[in-house]
C-alpha cells in the first residue's frame, strides 16, 4: 500500500531541486506528486494553490515570514515544513521546522524522517508475528537523550529539530517499544547498546 504525498520543493537551484526528487521517487512505500516553486515571490500564491502536504524549502526562501503565518498566508495549517540544507545554517533558523532534509541524506534517512513526520509505518518482512518494531536512527538519538534527562526542548536544539517534532519522535517511541517511563527506556538503552551501563551512574 503507498502513501500519496503531495510535496513543494521550493529552492531555486534546478540541480538541488531535481536532485531531491530523484531521491524521494526512490522511496518505497510512497508515491509522490511534485510542485516546484523557483521564486520567493511566488511561495505563498503556490502553496495557497496547491496546498501540499509537505513543504521542503531553502529556509532563505521564507523570507522575513515565520512558518506559522507562512501556514496561515497560504491555508494549509497541517502543512510539514522541512528545511533543505546544504550548507551551514544558524540553529535559531532551523528550530521553527518539523525537521531538515541534507542534500547529503541517504534513501534511507529520507524514509525515516517522513514516516516518523506522519507517523506512517511500513510494514516489515519479519519471520516472527508480533515482532517488535525497529527504532529509526533519530528515535534512537532521543532515547539516549532522555536517559540522559534532557527535556523535550534540550533535545529540541541537540538534534534542530522542533519540539513539536520531538514529542511526536517520543510517542512513536512509546508507542513501538510500550514503555512509558524514563527507567524503562534506560534499561532499553543499556540492553540495546545505546548506551554504556558505565554510563547510567554519569546519567
Amino acid at each position: 500500500m503507498n502513501i500519496n504525498l503531495k510535496i513543494a520543493i521550493a529552492e531555486v537551484s534546478p540541480i538541488v531541486r531535481s536532485g531531491v526528487e530523484v531521491q524521494l521517487k526512490k522511496l518505497q512505500g510512497f508515491r509522490f506528486h511534485f510542485l516546484e516553486i523557483v521564486k520567493t515571490d511566488g511561495l505563498v500564491d503556490s502553496l495557497r494553490m496547491h496546498k501540499p502536504d509537505i513543504l521542503i524549502v531553502n529556509p532563505s526562501m521564507v523570507g522575513v515570514l515565520s512558518l506559522q503565518q507562512l501556514k496561515e498566508e497560504c491555508g494549509c495549517p497541517q502543512m510539514k515544513c522541512l528545511a533543505l540544507l546544504y550548507n551551514l545554517t544558524d540553529k535559531t533558523t532551523l528550530r521553527p521546522f518539523d525537521d531538515k532534509l541534507s542534500i547529503f541524506d541517504s534513501s534511507d534517512e529520507i524514509r525515516q524522517k517522513l514516516e516518523q513526520l506522519f507517523a506512517v509505518e511500513i510494514q516489515e518482512d519479519t519471520t516472527e508475528t508480533g515482532e517488535q518494531q525497529i527504532l529509526s536512527m533519530r528515535e534512537k538519538e532521543i532515547v539516549v537523550c532522555v536517559v540522559k534527562g534532557m527535556t523535550n526542548h534540550l533535545i529540541a536544539e541537540r538534534l534542530f529539530l522542533s519540539t513539536h517534532t520531538v514529542i511526536t519522535h517520543r510517542r512513536n517511541i512509546a508507542r513501538k517499544l510500550q514503555i512509558h517511563s524514563a527507567s524503562g527506556l534506560t534499561v532499553y538503552a543499556i540492553v540495546n547498546k545505546l548506551v554504556e551501563l558505565s554510563e547510567v551512574g554519569k546519567l
